[in-house]
């Protein structure tokens, strides 16, 4: 009887979890992704990493460029928001320039983001000419990343410590403009000096744009 049911708990079928299997994949997929680019991207790779069907691939995600559109907007969407929108919206108490200041500081130079650069940007720069759907949904990321910087400059204008004379929406595209520039040629030299030479030059241009008689907090 002890042997039977030896024999029926090794038969015993796993239980599936259809969500962990979704999430490796497309784990899987963003490091492909960001590795090679979407359009070199293969999907047998992605299969072999995760050791998945392709039908069960194909039963989550119906194409490619859905699975494109998910990295799109559950991976690469969620870094935007951990690492500026969150941030900001715990910090309603604190001075946004400072705010910001901490954000910009925090961004990793690493051999990783050396190497590879930032996801929005390179997907932006592949696939915006090329896909209008994935042109959309990156557009949706860098508005949403622009507005959430205005909004803390504007809240900063109200309570005084940030320069009137700006235009929020302007000053937020600026400054994103220049976090990805810097991005950017800090790939293309491979060298995290010049990711920390940007960085210093972003945060005496944030220090700029506090108003005049106001103090740094803290």
């Amino acid at each position: 009887m002890l042997v039977a049911r030896k024999n029926l708990k090794r038969r015993a079928p796993r239980l599936r979890d259809p969500e962990r299997t979704r999430q490796r994949l497309l784990q899987a997929a963003f490091r492909e992704v960001y590795r090679y680019g979407f359009q070199s991207a293969g999907i047998d790779t992605i299969l072999a990493a995760t050791d998945v069907t392709k039908g069960a691939l194909y039963y989550h995600f119906e194409s490619k460029d859905a699975l494109g559109y998910a990295i799109i907007e559950e991976i690469v969407a969620e870094m935007t928001r951990d690492r500026w929108l969150r941030p900001l919206q715990r910090s309603k108490d604190k001075d946004p320039i400072d705010a910001l200041i901490g954000i910009v500081r925090a961004i990793p130079a690493g051999p990783r983001n050396l190497k590879g650069g930032c996801p929005l940007v390179n997907l932006a720069q592949e696939m915006s000419q090329l896909h209008e759907q994935f042109r959309k949904r990156l557009e949706r990321i860098f508005h949403a990343w622009q507005e959430g910087i205005a909004m803390a400059l504007r809240r900063g204008q109200h309570e005084g410590t940030v320069r009137r004379d700006l235009v929020a929406e302007e000053t937020a595209s600026f400054l994103v403009a220049m976090v990805e520039g810097y991005e950017v040629l800090a790939k293309n030299a491979q060298d995290a000096k010049v990711w920390n030479m940007g960085i210093g030059n972003i945060v005496g241009w944030l220090s700029s744009l506090r108003a005049p008689g106001s103090r740094k907090r803290g």
